[in-house]
């Protein structure tokens, strides 16, 4: 899937009810057209933006935050498939709040590192038929960490380690092993 993730630390304090865009020093006419996504009730393609609230401080996270194995999930489409490992998550806070994951792959030792979201209450570790943070064989065995954090960084304990198999090992679909 070769996702690459970048993560921005601003260097001074962000103000309130602003809209910020990204722009690389020496922008080539490539990297102007990476920064930009499509706007689906504008239909057209536009800057990438974040824009800043009025809070000044965030919600602390729930200490009893907690996520759970669910299942593994292999979902067939014409361009290829989805596979995640599903994570529920129970006792959240209203606040945003961004997962730092570890995964390793348990035959090489390999670790790859993505913060990742919830999506309706859950964590979907893996991918969708076309991009992703994790990619899994067709066998083997994962393991997996999570550090829930703000967006301010402010971060709770780190999760014990969870194993799990690859999707693709309980896809009964005839185009699965």
């Amino acid at each position: 899937m070769q996702l690459t993730q970048a993560i921005f630390c601003p260097t001074s304090e962000l103000k309130p009810n602003t809209k910020y865009f990204l722009k690389y020093s020496d922008q080539t006419e490539n990297e102007g057209r990476e920064i930009k996504q499509y706007n689906r009730e504008k239909k057209v393609r536009e800057k990438v933006y974040w824009k800043t609230t009025d809070k000044k401080e965030l919600e602390t996270l729930n200490s009893n935050l907690n996520v759970e194995f669910e299942k593994t999930e292999v979902i067939h489409y014409g361009c290829g498939p989805s596979a995640n490992a599903i994570f529920d998550v129970k006792n959240k806070s209203e606040s945003e709040i961004w997962y730092k994951t570890e995964v390793v792959d348990l035959s090489t030792n390999n670790k790859k590192v993505f913060y990742i979201k919830e999506w309706n209450g859950k964590l979907n570790l893996g991918h969708g038929m076309c991009s992703g943070a994790f990619t899994y064989k067709n066998k083997g065995k994962y393991k997996v960490r999570f550090t829930p954090m703000n967006t301010d960084g402010k971060s709770l304990k780190t999760t014990d380690w969870t194993t799990f198999e690859s999707p693709f090992m309980n896809d009964k679909s005839p185009f699965g092993n």
